[in-house]
Formats: C-alpha cells, structure tokens, sequence
C-alpha cells in the first residue's frame, strides 16, 4: 500500500451496511476504470481502505519490468504525437505513383 499523503474528498456520511453488510459505492467509482479491481486493507485505527488496481497481462509484465524497454515505449509515443502536429505527408508518398 502506498504511503504518500493525499487528499480526501467525501463522498457520502452515514453510510449504513444492508443485511448482508453491504455498503454502496457507485457515487465513488463514478470515474473509475471499468477494468478496475481492488486491494482492500484495515488500517490499525479501523478504517477500510480500498486500493484500485489494473491487472496487466503475464505476456506484458515484461514491459513494466524493464526499464529500458519502457523509456523506450515512452519516447515512441512521444515521437508520435509529435509527428501528428506535423501534418500530413501524403503528397511525399510514392505509393499513388505508376
């Protein structure tokens, strides 16, 4: 679990369990990636603390793993969304020529 401090916005007071000890939390996963699942943890003074978390496939971990491959990956997408502000560069292309 991370330890950094963040702020915290309420979402809603007096939240009671139904019967089957069920709380609801749609207002906080309003903005939440649909592919999200959680981490949950009681901390010592009590409080539930539920930590999203996106699983990354085994045949990718690889990439999250090494860091050169990552930079590598960054500076890629970097170039390309350069290269989209360039404009188009159809009238350099040979393919349309006999």
């Amino acid at each position: 679990m991370s330890h950094r401090a963040e702020q915290k916005q309420l979402i809603a007071q007096n939240v009671k369990p139904d019967s089957k000890r069920r709380v609801s939390l749609g207002l906080a996963l309003a903005d939440l990636d649909k592919d999200a699942s959680f981490t949950i943890y009681k901390d010592s003074a009590g409080r539930i603390i539920l930590e999203p978390h996106i699983s990354v496939p085994l045949a990718e971990v690889w990439l999250f793993r090494n860091k050169v491959a990552r930079d590598s990956v960054a500076r890629g997408l970097r170039q390309i969304d350069s290269a989209k502000r360039l404009g188009s560069f159809a009238k350099f292309s040979k393919d349309d020529e006999p």
